[in-house]
């Protein structure tokens, strides 16, 4: 694909391998940073626009459930300068371009602004005192394997952060994500008529799977123009659950999400429920399983079902899932200047 991106069946062709590759850079790369004390102290504030942001979420509930105070935050929706803080700045950004973020970064004094990257050199990675470069691994226009990456990096970062532990199961995760694609992708393949009519989709998620239900509704957005939108489980049963009609459900989890499911498909409304737990298949509830595994490398594993459904979708409904409508001029920065 020109400029530089693969296309999207190539790019997920090699997604596993390219996984476990970076994992492995990223292992002593995440020890490097803890050692020179940069992933130490107040909570990490990560920054990012789009699927940056998403990928931020699962990382943000695990450092939360240590006790660390860290946030996620859109990297447009706060005026600059960004407001004097103790807590270390993590602008996330796949191509290291994003203009938004740049603009937070730039207006952090030095030694709060860090970077998480794919590509390096990069504007961003330029400004940060601490950069943790995945790798600049080829990706697709819809981001890949640069969001698996991203929530790995992210995923990792969290785990060490103020004398953490790195989660052995990082080292086996590429392979899991292999396995889990060629136990489930029929399968997932199979549910993509389910789409082939639907005037919206919904995208659900339990806390950490947030960002799972974000990411998937922006790739369903992009890919194939259907509109679609991503948000909690609770802010889902808070009314806006009840516009559902004439489109599908993704819901993400193990618990609550269940009775979610249940009660849409009782309703009528097709569900496609991404869980760890088992589940009976009954019409309309079409249960995939994925591992059970912590809260940053299962958003890996959610986001490899949405990778693969919505590849289905666009075949059904006879998108070129490489053409895209609409390109902005202003959100993606050029030697650190806005491209104009």
């Amino acid at each position: 694909m020109s400029d530089g991106y693969l296309s999207y069946a190539a790019a997920r062709a090699t997604q596993a391998e390219e996984l476990e590759a970076a994992i492995g850079r990223l292992d002593p790369s995440v020890r490097a940073l803890a050692s020179a004390g940069l992933l130490s102290g107040p909570g990490p504030v990560f920054v990012g626009i789009g699927a940056s942001l998403a990928a931020a979420c699962a990382p943000v509930w695990s450092l939360r459930s240590r006790g660390v105070h860290s946030w996620r935050l859109g990297a447009g929706d706060h005026p600059l300068p960004f407001p004097a803080s103790t807590h270390p700045v993590f602008g996330v950004s796949q191509s290291g371009r994003s203009a938004e973020t740049l603009a937070v970064l730039e207006s952090v004094t030095a030694p709060l602004r860090h970077a998480v990257v794919n590509m390096s050199p990069s504007p961003i990675a330029d400004v940060a005192t601490g950069v943790l470069g995945i790798g600049s691994i080829p990706d697709s226009y819809a981001s890949t394997i640069g969001y698996t990456a991203t929530v790995a990096a992210l995923g990792m970062l969290a785990d060490v952060w103020d004398g953490g532990t790195l989660d052995e199961g990082w080292s086996r995760l590429g392979a899991l994500f292999g396995a889990t694609e060629e136990a489930t992708g029929e399968q997932v393949r199979a549910l993509a008529p389910l789409f082939a009519d639907a005037t919206s989709a919904d995208f659900v998620g339990a806390g950490p799977a947030v960002g799972s239900a974000e990411a998937g509704a922006l790739l369903f957005r992009e890919v194939v123009r259907v509109p679609s939108t991503g948000m909690s489980t609770r802010q889902y049963l808070h009314g806006a659950m009840e516009s559902a009609g004439g489109g599908v459900h993704v819901v993400f989890g193990d618990e609550r999400e269940h009775v979610v499911a249940d009660t849409l498909a009782d309703a009528g409304h097709p569900v496609v429920l991404v869980t760890a737990a088992p589940v009976r298949k009954r019409p309309l509830l079409h249960p995939v399983r994925v591992p059970r595994l912590p809260a940053a490398q299962r958003a890996v594993m959610e986001i490899l079902v949405v990778q693969i459904l919505v590849e289905a979708v666009a075949e059904v409904r006879g998108v070129d899932i490489e053409e895209f409508v609409f390109h902005n001029a202003d959100i993606k920065v050029t030697e650190g200047r806005p491209a104009v």
